[in-house]
């Protein structure tokens, strides 16, 4: 009895013995969880960015469904996109989002994307009849905060920086904007949840916003507050739009004396290199700012972009500015560019919403995507369809082809030659 008693102990520990080895053999082999943070993704070209939004139709109370937004993700995803933009979470659009990026990655382990949520701040009295007060924010901020913070405490692993606001201080956005202290104010509030473990310490915070307002331009937005709220925020996001100030600063845009023997295409093309190096300038003057208070913050582009059509300032009537075949040469460009600098492009955005300018269809407002609402590349993706990227994507039921039935010749008489 005893001696069976002895081996019986002594199978007992082999038995553990070699358990154990067999398990750390097996979690050896597991494949490893990778864990990617704001750190790793901006200015890292195999996280290319885009700015999205899902909406359909010409009113966001027709809200996108988590199918359609399943439709989007894969498609962006087919373009190595991996780092989207939103702009707020007061509609079910961006917890619909993230839930949809959720989903996927359940059903297919090696898709991947990752986003940059908004949260939508503006002034007392925004967006009504009544007298506004850029001093004073909106009653509703602190729940458009909190809800941002449960959406990243409900996805870690998919929100990695949260933009305080979105062109919320430029005062050319007369119907919201509000003082730098007010973002500070939020941007601080962010930070302090990090150091109290209430939020991931790796979650970045930043506010995107126009290149004036991060002191690229006019003095008057250099401020004790703007300069506290850069020292705040983990990374600069600046907007940059060359488009819009073909109506606004048309200097760099019209064509000079010399070009005039130029064909027409080639006049476009030089302007366009204008237009990139007056993004160029645009970086380069906010760089200079934000090194002279916070040497060494990092600066990345959260907005830019060009529109396809438009029929007021950027129009035939206009600066002539809007087509596709000069959104493609903008899109190249930046997209080049920003690579070679290291810097991350929320290029502006991946498909027309018809709501942005839901009084006039032809606004430019709704024109800005690389695709059409029903889902047809725009010239500056043709070649993706050529190589198949989308094949087997749909958009609404709506297979992904070029627009103008990819008849480059048709396209390019719709293109406007800068003026004089």
């Amino acid at each position: 009895m005893k001696l069976r008693y002895k081996h019986i102990i002594l199978l007992v520990v082999l038995s553990f013995f070699y358990a154990n080895k067999i398990g750390s053999q097996t979690n050896n082999r597991r494949p490893k969880i990778k864990i990617v943070n704001a750190k790793d993704i901006l200015g890292n070209p195999n996280y290319m960015a885009l700015c999205y939004g899902g909406y359909r139709t010409s009113s966001r109370e027709v809200q996108p469904s988590i199918d359609q937004i399943k439709e989007d993700l894969k498609i962006m995803s087919a373009m190595n996109i991996k780092l989207i933009r939103t702009y707020n979470v007061h509609f079910v659009e961006a917890a619909n989002i993230l839930k949809s990026i959720n989903e996927l990655k359940k059903e297919d382990a090696n898709f991947e994307m990752y986003v940059m949520l908004g949260a939508w701040i503006d002034c007392k009295n925004a967006w009504t009849d009544k007298i506004l007060d850029h001093d004073i924010e909106s009653e509703r901020n602190p729940k458009e905060i909190q809800t941002a913070v449960e959406l990243a405490n409900q996805y870690p692993d998919i929100v990695k920086i949260i933009a305080v606001g979105n062109e919320a201080m430029v005062k050319w956005a007369e119907n919201y904007y509000v003082q730098p202290k007010i973002i500070l104010k939020w941007v601080n509030y962010l930070q302090d949840l990090k150091k109290k473990n209430k939020i991931s310490k790796e979650l970045w915070i930043t506010s995107s916003d126009d290149f004036a307002s991060w002191g690229g331009g006019d003095k008057i937005y250099h401020t004790k507050d703007l300069e506290d709220l850069i020292k705040a925020v983990d990374y600069v996001s600046m907007h940059t739009y060359p488009f819009h100030n073909t109506h606004y600063t048309s200097k760099f845009w019209k064509l000079p004396s010399n070009e005039n023997s130029l064909s027409d295409i080639d006049k476009v093309k030089a302007a366009m290199t204008r237009a990139q190096e007056f993004a160029e300038m645009q970086y380069t003057n906010v760089k200079n700012y934000v090194n002279s208070v916070s040497p060494n913050k990092p600066i990345h582009i959260g907005e830019t972009g060009w529109a396809s059509s438009s029929d007021g300032f950027y129009g035939n009537e206009g600066s002539k500015a809007s087509d596709e075949y000069k959104q493609r040469l903008y899109y190249e460009s930046m997209r080049n560019w920003t690579t070679k600098q290291g810097v991350s492009c929320f290029f502006f955005e991946a498909f027309d919403e018809t709501w942005k300018d839901n009084a006039n269809q032809n606004g430019s407002e709704n024109h800005f995507g690389l695709f059409t609402v029903d889902g047809k590349a725009k010239y500056a993706l043709w070649n993706q369809v050529d190589a198949e990227t989308f094949k087997s994507l749909k958009r609404d039921g709506n297979s992904i082809v070029k627009t103008f039935s990819g008849d480059e010749e048709l396209l390019k008489k719709t293109v406007l030659t800068p003026p004089n």
